[in-house]
């Protein structure tokens, strides 16, 4: 994913496309296909992780996998990616995952119930929002 975000024309072109669309494709990006591409790349990348996560358990649970969408999206805003597109790294995002990985072991650690958990990482999410939302407050102005 580094590789390809980094160092390919589709890579660059995602980051257009997340950006702005309407001057991706003014700029000649074939906008469509860049969003097929990302969608299929995630739909290949969420296969891998199913069968991951299937052949650390030792059995297909359809339920397994439930509240990991909510640690991917806080992980990659705990990152520094932007909810309103076009920025963010994958290093970064390794990071926030990082991040979110401590948190919860500290939390797990400590016998803190499931859904205070959720909060904590609702609370965490909400404010990565709001300090993105103050940086691109404050580039706009200066």
């Amino acid at each position: 994913t580094y590789y390809i975000l980094s160092w390919t024309p589709i890579g660059r072109a995602m980051y257009a496309v997340g950006g702005n669309t309407a001057a991706a494709r003014a700029s000649g990006i074939n906008v469509r296909f860049t969003k097929f591409f990302a969608a299929a790349f995630a739909g290949v990348m969420s296969g891998i992780a199913g069968i991951v996560l299937m052949s650390r358990m030792n059995s297909g649970q359809p339920a397994a996998a439930e509240s990991y969408e909510m640690d991917a999206i806080t992980a990659v805003i705990i990152g520094g990616t932007s909810m309103s597109g076009g920025t963010g790294t994958i290093v970064n995002t390794i990071v926030g995952s990082l991040i979110i990985g401590i948190i919860k072991n500290f939390m797990n650690l400590q016998n803190i119930n499931a859904s205070y958990q959720k909060i904590v990482l609702g609370l965490l999410v909400m404010i990565a929002v709001i300090i993105d939302i103050q940086v691109r407050k404050s580039r706009s102005k200066g």
